[in-house]
């Protein structure tokens, strides 16, 4: 059994679509700092085959959601609490990790779209969400299972 960390944004949340939501006053007057909009990850959607795979992946394996919060969004933090607790209320329950230091958590796979936050410093594998050979969900789940 394997200890996997999934990252949140562009992961397991549509960061994409809740910026397509905006108005342009909205992304004008946070311009650069879109992840600091009060309440914006409160209502993103999922990525496509997420849930199911966070599922699937949960049945054989030990699954962790590992995610960053912006420093300067203190609704970000419970937004992202409350995102877990509707979509995966179960296998998510007690496994929200928010950290600015991802290479500080101990496991076999890191599933996360970029190296920030110490995801390309993480000791394990750095599963590379969305770059070949890990563009989607279905290559992610062909490879861990």
């Amino acid at each position: 059994m394997a200890v996997i960390y999934v990252d949140m944004d562009n992961v397991l949340v549509d960061f994409p679509a809740g910026i397509d939501r905006l108005s342009n006053e909205m992304r004008n007057e946070y311009q650069d700092n879109l992840d600091e909009i009060p309440g914006f990850f409160r209502d993103l959607p999922p990525v496509e085959g997420a849930i199911d795979a966070f599922q699937k992946l949960s049945e054989q394996h030990e699954v962790y959601i590992l995610s960053t919060a912006p420093w300067e969004n203190p609704s970000a933090w419970q937004d992202k609490l409350r995102w877990v607790k509707k979509y995966l209320p179960e296998k998510g329950y007690k496994r929200l990790i928010l950290s600015h230091r991802k290479h500080l958590n101990r496991g076999d796979y890191l599933i996360d779209d970029r190296t920030a936050n110490g995801a390309g410093e993480f000791m394990g594998k750095h599963i590379h969400f969305g770059q070949k050979p890990f563009e989607d969900w279905n290559a992610v789940l062909e490879y861990l299972l």
